[in-house]
C-alpha cells in the first residue's frame, strides 16, 4: 500500500515535522520549573522520500540481522521516524511489537520477553528514561536503534548491546551489497503485521497479533466513512501510535495521499502546557482538515471553553448561549449558520487551526454535552467510532451527517455486528424496543488472537461455520432502528448490590463526567453493601471557586480533604445525578475527593486514560473502609 501511494502522490508531502528554535526552563509562581519550546515551520519529507528511507531502513536491519518473520520492537513516541520505522518492518517482514510509552518497567520487560526481540526501535528519551533500566532484565536484547540524530555514544549501556543511530543504520541499507534482501521475503496477508501491547484494563497486558490482512480491511472500513478524504487533507498527529485508533488513522492517512504533521498534547495548540506565551501551537501552523482525538481531550477543550464563556461579560455571554442555542436547534433540521459561525464560533474553530472538516473520536464514549459542544463551536462533525484493538480499530462510526448523540454509527463495510444475550445482565435479541447483548464483531479486520495465549483466544475469539473470525467484545449494545449502535454497559463493570440491584459503574461515571466540578471519576461497589461509593478528581478552577466562596482556606490537598467541601461536592454531584436522570440506587452516597491527578504515569488508568479498577480499588483500600465503614 505505501509503494502504490509513493508512485501515486511522489512529491506530495507526506510526513512533517516542526523544528526547534530553542527551549528555556520557566520557573512558575510554585517553584515548579516548566519546560517551554518555541517551534518553527513544519518541514516535510515526501511520499517518495518516505518511502525510499523506510526501504533503505529495513535493509539496514537486516543487514544488522533483523531477519524476516522473526519479531521487532518500537517503544517511541509519536513522530515521523515511528512511521518510517514501522513501514520498514511492514515491507520487509518483520513483525512490528508496540508498547506504549507509559507501561510500567514490569509490563514492558514482559512485552519484550515474551516476543523474543533482539532489536528495538526507540528514542533518546526513552532509551534513558525507561528503557536502561530494564535493560538487564531484558537478555536476547541485541540491539538498539535510536531514531534521534544525536548523540552517536552511549555510555553505560550494559556489554553485549550495541547501540546504533537511526541514519547509519539507513546508510548501512543502502550500500548495494545490502539492498538484494527486499525480494524474498514479502508478507502475505495473513502474515503478522504489528503485534499491539493493550494496557489491560485488568493485570498484565495482551499482545494482539494483527496480519497484513487485517490492517487493510480496518483501514478499508475507516476510510469509507471520511467523506472525500483526498490528497488535500492535512492531519495532525498527536496520539500514542503505538494505540490501533492512532496507527489505523494514520495508515488511512497514507492510503490516500494525505499529509501527516506530527504534534504532541504538549504542544497541540497556543494555549497548550509546552508553548511559550505567544508562540504559535502546532494547529495554527498546521492547519490539519482531520483530526482524532480521545474524549479526554475534547473535554478539556469542552470545559475551557465553557470556562472563558463564563468569564465574559453579561452581553458576550447572552449572545453566545443565543448562538448556540440557535444553531442546535438550525442543525439538528439540516440547516447549516454560516453567520453564527462567522460572528461567534470562529474564535472557538481558530483553537484547532479553523480549517478542520471532521473530527474522529474513539477510545472511550464522548459525553452527549462535549459531542453536541463540539459540532456546534468548532464547526465541524464528530464522527465517533467504536472498535478495539482486536478487532484493527474497526467496528462502527457514526455518518458525519448524523448529529444524534451517544451513539456509535453503523457497521463499517469490513464488518458484521451481531447481539448475543447476556442472561445475568437482562440483555436480549428479543427486548422492545431495541435489541440488546453484548456485542460480537466480525471479519476479515478480527485479529489472529493473543499472543501466545491460547486459554484467552478460546475464550475470546472463534470462527463460525462460514469460515469468519468473531470477537466477543465483553460490550453491551442496542441497535435502532435505522442500524445505528448504541453502547449500553459493560460485561465487567457490572456490580450486583446487596439487595439485587445492578449497577453498572460506567454508566454512572459516564453522566456524572459532565458536571463541571468533576475532572475525573470512579464509582466503586461492594456486593455486600446497599450503596455506591466514589473517588473524584476534582476540576481545580471550580473547586478554588467553591471553596472561596464557601471561605474555605488552606492548600489544594487540604482543601480536597475538607468534609465540608465535600459534602457541597457531593450535594452538586447528586443533583447532577437526579438531573439525569440516575436511578436512587446508582447515585453514589460518599465521596472521595484526591487531590492528585490521574495521569498513566501514576498507574491509574490506562494509556487511553481508561480507569484501572483493580489499581483504583488497592490505591484507596483504606478510603473504601471509611466510607463503607461509617468511620
Amino acid at each position: 500500500m505505501f509503494e502504490y501511494a509513493a508512485k501515486k502522490f511522489p512529491h506530495r508531502d507526506c510526513l512533517g515535522t516542526r523544528e526547534v528554535l530553542s527551549e528555556e526552563d520557566e520557573v512558575q509562581p510554585n517553584g515548579k520549573v516548566f519546560k517551554k519550546v518555541i517551534l518553527g515551520k513544519y518541514n516535510w519529507l515526501t511520499y517518495e522520500e518516505a518511502y525510499l528511507a523506510a526501504k533503505c531502513f529495513g535493509s539496514g536491519l537486516a543487514a544488522l540481522g533483523q531477519n524476516p518473520q522473526c519479531n521487532i520492537a518500537i517503544f517511541c513516541e509519536t513522530r515521523a521516524e515511528w512511521i518510517v520505522a514501522a513501514q520498514a518492518c511492514f515491507m520487509y517482514n518483520f513483525p512490528l511489537v508496540t508498547l506504549y510509552a507509559t507501561l510500567g518497567p514490569t509490563a514492558i520487560a514482559h512485552g519484550l520477553n515474551e516476543t523474543e526481540v533482539t532489536h528495538i526501535i526507540t528514542s533518546k528519551d526513552l532509551l534513558q528514561s525507561r528503557l536502561k533500566a530494564i535493560l538487564c532484565d531484558v537478555p536476547r536484547l541485541r540491539y538498539i536503534i535510536v531514531v534521534d540524530s544525536k548523540p552517536t555514544s552511549w555510555p553505560d549501556i550494559p556489554r553485549g548491546i550495541m547501540v546504533y543511530n537511526m541514519d547509519t543504520v539507513k546508510e548501512m541499507g543502502s550500500k548495494p551489497d545490502n539492498s538484494e534482501y527486499l525480494l524474498n521475503t514479502k508478507p502475505t496477508p495473513s502474515y503478522i503485521a504489528v503485534i499491539m501491547y493493550t494496557s489491560g484494563s485488568t493485570g498484565i497486558p495482551k499482545g494482539v497479533m494483527i496480519s497484513h490482512g487485517n490492517i487493510i480491511a480496518g483501514i478499508t472500513g475507516m476510510a469509507e466513512r471520511i467523506p472525500n478524504l483526498n490528497e488535500t487533507d492535512t492531519y495532525i498527529g498527536y496520539l500514542p501510535l503505538a494505540h490501533v485508533l492512532e496507527l489505523s488513522a494514520e495508515l488511512v492517512c497514507i492510503s490516500h495521499g494525505c499529509r501527516i504533521g506530527y504534534s504532541s498534547p504538549q504542544t497541540l495548540a497556543d494555549q497548550s502546557t509546552k508553548i511559550k506565551k505567544g508562540s504559535k501551537g502546532d494547529t495554527s501552523v498546521l492547519r490539519p482538515t482531520l483530526m482524532a482525538a480521545v474524549p479526554e481531550i475534547m473535554d478539556r477543550i469542552y470545559k475551557n471553553v465553557m470556562t472563558k464563556v463564563e468569564e465574559m461579560s453579561k452581553l458576550q455571554k447572552t449572545l453566545f448561549v443565543l448562538a448556540y442555542n440557535y444553531k442546535m436547534e438550525q442543525i439538528s433540521k439540516g440547516y447549516s449558520t454560516p453567520l453564527c459561525d462567522s460572528l461567534v464560533f470562529k474564535r472557538v474553530r481558530s483553537l484547532l487551526g479553523g480549517h478542520t472538516r471532521v473530527l474522529l473520536s474513539g477510545g472511550a464514549p464522548l459525553s452527549a454535552a462535549t459531542q453536541r459542544f463540539m459540532n456546534i463551536c468548532l464547526c465541524c462533525p464528530v464522527g465517533q467510532g467504536y472498535g478495539l484493538t482486536e478487532t484493527c480499530g474497526a467496528g462502527t462510526i457514526s455518518e458525519v451527517w448524523d448529529y444524534s448523540t451517544g451513539r456509535v454509527g453503523a457497521p463499517l463495510v469490513c464488518s458484521e455486528i451481531t447481539l448475543k444475550d447476556w442472561e445475568e445482565g437482562g440483555y436480549y435479541s428479543t427486548d422492545k424496543p431495541n435489541p440488546r447483548g453484548e456485542i460480537l464483531i466480525g471479519g476479515p479486520n478480527v485479529t489472529m488472537g493473543y499472543y501466545k495465549n491460547e486459554a484467552k483466544n478460546r475464550e475470546d475469539f472463534f470462527v463460525d461455520d462460514n469460515g469468519q473470525r468473531w470477537f466477543c467484545t465483553g460490550d453491551i449494545g442496542e441497535f435502532h432502528s435505522d442500524g445505528c449502535l448504541k453502547i449500553i454497559d459493560r460485561k465487567k463493570d457490572l456490580v450486583k448490590l446487596q439487595a439485587g440491584e445492578y449497577v453498572s459503574l460506567g454508566k454512572v461515571e459516564a453522566v456524572l463526567k459532565n458536571c463541571p466540578f468533576i475532572d475525573n471519576i470512579c464509582a466503586y461497589a461492594n456486593s455486600d453493601q446497599s450503596y455506591v461509593i466514589s473517588f473524584v478528581v476534582p476540576n481545580h478552577k471550580q473547586l478554588m471557586a467553591l471553596a472561596e466562596q464557601m471561605q474555605v482556606m488552606g492548600t489544594w490537598e487540604e482543601i480536597c480533604n475538607n468534609s465540608q467541601i465535600e459534602k457541597e461536592v457531593l450535594r452538586i454531584i447528586t443533583e447532577a445525578a437526579i438531573s439525569a436522570k440516575l436511578e436512587r440506587f446508582e447515585i453514589p452516597k460518599k465521596i472521595r475527593l484526591s487531590a492528585e491527578p490521574w495521569t498513566p504515569e501514576t498507574g491509574l488508568v490506562t494509556d487511553a486514560f481508561k480507569l484501572k479498577r483493580k489499581e483504583l480499588k488497592t490505591h484507596y483500600q483504606e478510603d473504601i473502609e471509611r466510607m463503607y465503614g461509617g468511620k
